[in-house]
C-alpha cells in the first residue's frame, strides 16, 4: 500500500514537472530590437553620444552649471540643476541646444557648448566582430573606418578562420544585406582590393574553415 502511494506521488510529481516544462517551452522571448544607424555613407557620418561617455558641458557665465558628467546606461544624465536628460543617439551639438532649451527655464539666454570624451558611443553605432576573430568584439565606429582598420582592432584571423568565407551584414531601412568579405585576401595576402568601408551597426561574421 505504502509503495502504491509512493509510486502515485511519483506520478504525481512527474506530471506537474512535465506541465511546467512545457508551459515554460511554449513562451518565447521577444527578438531583439535593432536600431538602425543614422550614418548611411561615410560622408554623412557625425558622432552620436552614448553610454559610459563623459560630456564636457560648458555654461557661460554660470559655471557653476557647468562640468564633466558620464551618461548612465539608460542614455541620460544629470546636472547640478536638471536631472535625467536624455542625451543618448544624439550628436554633441543637438544636446548643447536641448541643454539650453532646459537651462532657458531656469537662467537667461544660456549659451552651451559640449564636448566628449572617453568615445563609446550608442550600442547601434558600434561595430561587433563575432566568430573566428582572435580577439571578436564590439568596437567603436571611427570615421572612415574600413574592415582593416577592424581587423586589426579584433587582432587578426586565428588559424582556424575561413576569412574568404566571412560575411558582413548591414541594417539599412530596406532591411539587413549581406555582403560577402575577402578576409583571407586581404591580410594573408595583402591584397588591398579586398579592404572595403565599414559603417556603424555592421556584423562581421566569420566562419571556421572546413579542413
Amino acid at each position: 500500500m505504502i509503495a502504491n502511494r509512493l509510486l502515485a506521488a511519483l506520478v504525481m510529481v512527474l506530471v506537474s514537472l512535465s506541465t511546467i516544462t512545457a508551459c515554460s517551452s511554449s513562451r518565447q522571448l521577444p527578438r531583439a530590437t535593432v536600431q538602425e544607424s543614422l550614418t548611411t555613407s561615410v560622408s554623412n557620418y557625425q558622432y552620436l553620444v552614448g553610454p559610459n561617455d563623459s560630456l564636457s558641458i560648458f555654461v557661460w557665465r554660470n559655471p557653476e552649471l557647468s562640468g564633466s558628467f558620464i551618461v548612465r546606461p539608460d542614455g541620460k544624465i544629470s546636472t547640478s540643476l536638471v536631472e535625467d536628460v536624455p542625451v543618448s543617439g544624439k550628436t554633441p551639438t543637438q544636446v548643447a541646444r536641448d541643454m539650453e532649451q532646459i537651462l532657458g527655464k531656469y537662467i537667461r539666454d544660456p549659451v552651451v557648448t559640449v564636448s566628449v570624451s572617453n568615445f563609446v558611443g550608442p550600442y547601434s553605432e558600434q561595430v561587433r566582430v563575432i566568430g573566428e576573430a582572435t580577439n571578436p568584439q564590439a568596437v567603436s565606429y571611427r570615421e572612415y573606418m574600413t574592415v582593416l582598420d577592424l581587423m586589426i582592432a579584433v587582432g587578426g584571423l586565428t588559424e582556424f578562420a575561413d576569412g574568404n568565407g566571412a560575411k558582413l551584414v548591414r541594417t539599412s531601412s530596406g532591411g539587413q544585406v549581406t555582403y560577402s568579405l575577402r578576409l583571407d585576401d586581404l591580410i594573408r595576402d595583402g591584397n588591398i582590393s579586398a579592404n572595403v568601408d565599414i559603417l556603424p551597426g555592421d556584423i562581421v561574421i566569420i566562419p571556421e574553415a572546413w579542413f
